[in-house]
């Protein structure tokens, strides 16, 4: 049980790297996607059962009973640990880092894979989310850091004309991540859903952020 519920560590995370990245077709979710994914579902105000998640992340039949075992155990420690993560302060995104010519220099990091993750898990509970965003300018507000990123990262596609983020200013929205997290999961906690939260699709209601819809990034 300890097992279960610990952070994968690592290794444990490049093995599932390795496993999604061996699987994946064109539209799939990697490692940064998937943290992005289960994070919004987290602390979204409606947390699905695995049985409606797994299938946005595994498309394949198993090798076989081990293999299945060993990934399901891994997200599941994966998604688990999130909200420990969030009440404890540890939480950090999982990033994908950019490839640099210069061996000498720091790693970049990119949130595009994370931002589209997440839009994802929005996507799943999106009736919730696009009837609180429509009246509820706090919650947009609170989203902004992640809206900036997925904008500069062509994640979203927009109406309104913003500039590329500056490198510092994409740092600084990379930096505000978790507290954008904490922050989201903390304003669900204190307003739960109400009936006039849900809209139905095709009345999304104004002022909405862009969302998924079959495979294409739409306004």
């Amino acid at each position: 049980m300890a097992d279960w519920l610990s952070s994968p560590d690592d290794n444990e995370l490049e093995e599932l790297d390795r496993f999604l990245r061996a699987h994946a077709g064109e539209e799939d979710m990697l490692l940064d996607g998937v943290h992005g994914f289960l994070t919004a579902l987290a602390i979204g105000p409606a947390p699905p059962k695995p049985e409606e998640w797994l299938p946005e992340i595994l498309h394949e039949p198993f090798a076989d009973a081990e293999e299945g075992e060993r990934v399901l155990t891994l997200l599941a420690r994966l998604n688990d640990a999130i909200a420990p993560e969030l009440e404890t302060g540890s939480y950090e995104p999982i990033l994908g880092e950019l490839d640099n010519d210069d061996e000498n220099a720091p790693p970049a990091f990119t949130a595009r894979g994370w931002c589209e993750g997440f839009s994802r898990g929005i996507d799943l509970r999106a009736p919730s989310w696009e009837g609180r965003l429509g009246h509820d300018a706090e919650l947009m507000e609170l989203l902004s850091p992640i809206i900036a990123l997925a904008i500069d990262d062509g994640v979203f596609d927009s109406d309104a004309d913003f500039a590329p983020l500056a490198e510092d200013d994409y740092d600084e929205c990379l930096a505000q991540i978790p507290g954008a997290v904490n922050a989201v999961a903390e304003y669900w906690r204190a307003h739960p859903l109400e009936d006039r939260d849900l809209v139905r699709d095709g009345d999304e209601a104004p002022g909405t952020p862009p969302r998924r819809r079959g495979g294409r990034w739409v306004h």
